[in-house]
C-alpha cells in the first residue's frame, strides 16, 4: 500500500466517522419510522402508578391565560374574536327565541401554555428520527408529528422547586441548572425521577410577566445542555418549566441558538411544556402528583395551546 493510499483511507475513515457521530441521534430507538417519541412511554401501568400519588384530590391548573397582552416569541400573537351570526338588531332564533355566541381565533397557537410536539426544532433541517422539514412541512398543515396524534399523557409528575433549592425566590436571568443541579434538588425533595415521568421546574420565572416585563423579556434562567441530555438518560416523557422558552437564555454558548430544544425535541422525542405555571404547585411544596394532559386535536399542528392538570 502506497502511502498516498494510506492516507486517503484514512481520511474516508475519518470522514465516515465524523458523519456518523453528527448523525447519532437517528434513527430513532422506537424505530425508523417511529413519530411519537416519548410518547411511547405512555402505558396503563404508568396511568395506575401516578394514580397512586392522589391523597387529597387536590387540582392544580398548570396554565396561564393566552390573549393578546400575552408575552410571546415575537411575531407571536393570539386575538378572540367573539360574534353572534344572524343575531344582529336583537333577532333571536326560533319560537323559544335563542340565542348564542361563537368566536373565532387569529393567532399563533405557541402564546401562552403550550406543548412542543416534535416537529417544532430540528438541526439543519433535519428534525426528530432524521427527516427533512421538506418531507413533512406545509402550509396546512404537518403530515407528521402533528400535536393532534398525541395520546393522553396520564403519569407520574415531579416538580422541581429550583428557586428553594437554590435559596432564593427567583433565579437570575442566565442563570443554569444541569445534572449537578436537578439531581441535588430532586434529592432534596426526596423526589428521584423515574422513566416516564413528567418533570417541570419552578424558577419563580413567572411573575415578572406582571411586575417586570422588561426583565421578563431580557432573557431566562433555566435548563441547560448537560441538564437536557441527563433528562433524556432517565426516559422522561416531558420536560418544563414556569419560562417561555424552558432552556436558559442567553444560551450557555452564546453563538448557539435554542440547543435545549434540539437536544429534547430533535435527538431524543422529549416533549417540552412552556408556560407552566407552577406557582401554587411551589405555594404547598407539590413535588409530586398525578400528572393529566390531553391537547386539542387539531389536525397538522406543530404547537399547542394546553391546560394540563396535576392531581394531587
Amino acid at each position: 500500500m502506497t502511502l498516498k493510499t494510506f492516507c486517503a483511507l484514512a481520511l474516508a475513515a475519518c470522514v465516515s466517522h465524523a458523519m456518523a457521530d453528527e448523525h447519532h441521534w437517528y434513527p430513532s430507538k422506537w424505530g425508523k419510522d417511529d413519530t411519537l417519541g416519548s410518547a411511547n412511554l405512555n402505558s396503563p401501568d404508568l396511568a395506575l402508578e401516578a394514580a397512586k400519588l392522589v391523597k387529597t384530590g387536590k387540582t392544580y391548573r398548570l396554565a396561564i391565560e393566552s390573549n393578546p397582552q400575552t408575552p410571546a416569541y415575537p411575531p407571536r400573537n393570539l386575538h378572540v374574536i367573539v360574534l353572534a351570526p344572524g343575531q344582529l338588531s336583537g333577532k333571536s332564533l326560533g319560537a323559544n327565541k335563542m340565542t348564542y355566541a361563537d368566536d373565532i381565533i387569529n393567532g399563533w397557537v405557541g402564546v401562552g401554555s403550550q406543548i412542543d410536539g416534535l416537529g417544532h426544532a430540528g438541526i439543519d433541517q433535519l428534525y426528530y428520527n432524521g427527516v427533512h422539514g421538506n418531507d413533512f412541512m406545509k402550509p396546512d398543515g404537518l403530515t407528521r408529528y402533528g400535536t393532534h396524534a398525541l395520546p393522553p399523557f396520564v403519569t407520574r409528575g415531579v416538580m422541581l422547586d429550583m428557586a428553594k433549592c437554590a435559596g432564593k425566590t427567583r433565579l437570575d436571568v442566565g442563570e443554569v441548572f444541569n445534572q449537578t443541579e436537578i439531581e441535588a434538588c430532586a434529592t432534596k425533595q426526596n423526589t428521584p425521577l423515574k422513566r416516564g415521568d413528567v418533570v417541570l421546574f419552578n424558577t419563580g420565572w413567572m411573575d415578572l410577566m406582571t411586575t417586570d416585563l422588561p426583565l421578563y423579556n431580557k432573557g431566562e434562567p433555566g435548563l441547560g445542555k448537560g441538564g437536557a441530555e441527563y433528562l433524556a438518560s432517565k426516559e422522561v416523557m416531558a420536560v418544563g418549566g414556569d419560562t417561555w422558552a424552558l432552556e436558559v437564555l442567553p444560551s450557555e454558548d452564546a453563538s448557539e441558538a435554542f440547543p435545549v430544544h434540539q437536544v429534547l425535541l430533535t435527538k431524543n422525542g422529549i416533549y417540552i411544556l412552556e408556560n407552566m405555571d407552577t406557582r401554587e404547585l411551589a405555594k404547598d411544596s407539590a413535588y409530586e402528583f398525578m400528572f393529566v394532559l390531553g391537547a386539542a386535536r387539531m389536525t397538522g399542528a406543530v404547537q399547542m395551546i394546553i391546560n394540563p392538570v396535576a392531581i394531587r
